[in-house]
């Protein structure tokens, strides 16, 4: 293997030294494209946090009660991944994704009828318990479809940037959306957030299935830039090979990504690095009604601030890497480089518990979060180091164990706010896990892609 990195330095320098040279800019509409429909996922997935305050007041639950709901997602999203890894692989992004756009969508309108079905008798806790574990199970493709995609259209010195522009939009989202959620939430209550939000998102994934193909289909796409693309480690001929060829898996190659030390090392900062979204996309408004003191509608103008520090946090971080490559240094401190600072950055959050003034625990969060997103590169990493057969499967393991910490997270701090009466604890909570991702990522070894089942001989598999 240590042969080869020097070779890769080579190729990727002379791409670089004729970046010029490349003609067309398809790939970055696609980017625009998955981003956007990123941006809907996690708008999709905060409404809870903002309507919850409505929604407890409304129904009658307590913290532990709307910890459990939280978590239904959570739960749900992480089983998923596995199963809708593996049919990525096999059934390819543009319908896999596509499907996926539709069936969360009307997930989330079914949630604005739940006052409708309560008054049938079912419990409330219940019915949102399930809405949203299904909301889980049908949107678990999303992240690693993201990373296939990725991992197809861009080559490896612009793959930072792409993984995590597409990994910031969920900030986006919270700056987009959040403001208006709140005021939609106070003018007209919860309930249109999840019908409204259900049918642009139909919408969505109908134009997904008419707009969306592949490169080696892509008919805007010219040979200068596909070529481009491929030189520079894109994995352009992907979806074609799968046509040709099939997803046919072998359990020892699956057992493979399982018993690598550099993915164990990948997974456990994916982990940590969710701990921190958890809390942002689900207690952070309540935390700032709750235990700031302030109305719904100011929580909903105020996360906007955080989430503009993750967003561009998270661009900054994928430019950071692309160029640290880009100037010859390795894939592997090149990518652990930018996580190991913003997971630093990341622990601030937790001096809030020491200052009294508003503005200080905004600024405090939103340096946190930039920090959050300054280290979101961990898409990058395992589209880099994943067997290219089996991208789609190894983004699932990457982002089911990642979402084991949505599981727990939400639920710990409900009950922790509910023991103590405060989110101090809570906040440590989170803290802890931004200094656990970085010894995880130290651990991992040096970042390299394992070897493929296509080509026919034994996975490197530690």
């Amino acid at each position: 293997m240590s042969d080869r990195l020097p070779a890769q330095q080579h190729a990727i320098s002379a791409q670089v030294a004729v970046s010029q040279q490349r003609s067309g800019h398809v790939r970055y509409a696609v980017l625009a494209a998955i981003f956007s429909i990123t941006v809907f996922n996690f708008a999709d997935r905060s409404i809870m946090s903002v309507a919850g305050v409505q929604i407890t007041e409304h129904f009658g639950l307590s913290p532990q009660q709307l910890g459990v709901i939280f978590s239904g997602f959570s739960w749900a999203y992480a089983i998923g991944q596995f199963p809708g890894g593996w049919l990525l692989d096999r059934f390819g992004a543009k319908r896999i994704y596509g499907l996926s756009i539709i069936l969360w969508s009307v997930f989330t309108l079914l949630q604005g009828l739940v006052d409708s079905i309560a008054s049938m008798g079912i419990d409330a806790v219940a019915a949102f318990f399930l809405l949203r574990f299904m909301l889980g199970i049908v949107e678990s493709p999303a992240f690693p479809a993201n990373s296939r995609i990725v991992a197809t259209w861009f080559p490896i010195a612009e793959r930072g940037f792409a993984s995590s522009l597409f990994a910031s939009a969920q900030y986006f989202a919270v700056v987009l959306f959040t403001p208006l959620m709140a005021w939609m939430t106070h003018a007209f209550g919860w309930q249109h957030l999840f019908l409204w939000m259900g049918l642009v998102g139909i919408v969505l994934g109908i134009l997904w299935f008419v707009g969306y193909s592949d490169p080696s289909r892509n008919k805007w796409l010219g040979e200068a830039e596909k070529q481009w693309m491929r030189e520079g480690d894109a994995l352009v001929d992907l979806e074609a090979e799968r046509r040709s060829h099939g997803a046919g898996l072998q359990w020892r190659d699956v057992a493979c990504l399982f018993t690598s030390r550099m993915l164990w090392g990948i997974y456990l900062g994916q982990y940590c690095i969710t701990a921190l979204t958890s809390f942002f996309i689900t207690w952070f408004p309540i935390y700032l009604v709750q235990s700031r003191g302030m109305s719904i509608v100011d929580a909903g103008m105020v996360a906007a601030l955080p989430a503009m520090g993750g967003c561009t946090g998270g661009v900054l971080g994928g430019l950071f890497s692309d160029v640290l490559i880009r100037r010859g240094v390795p894939s592997s401190p090149a990518r652990k480089m930018p996580f190991v600072i913003g997971m630093a950055l990341s622990t601030t959050l937790v001096l809030s518990n020491y200052v009294s003034g508003d503005p200080a625990v905004i600024a405090l969060m939103a340096l946190a979060f930039f920090g959050k997103g300054f280290a979101a590169v961990g898409w990058g990493m395992i589209a880099d180091t994943a067997p290219k057969d089996m991208m789609g499967l190894a983004s699932g393991i990457f982002n089911g164990i990642g979402n084991l910490s949505g599981v727990l997270t939400p639920v710990v701090i409900g009950y922790v706010v509910a023991l103590t009466h405060s989110f101090d604890d809570a906040l440590w909570f989170v803290a802890a896990h931004a200094l656990l991702a970085i010894v995880a990522v130290v651990v991992a070894g040096r970042f390299h892609r394992l070897s493929s089942p296509s080509e026919q001989r034994p996975l490197y598999c530690r």
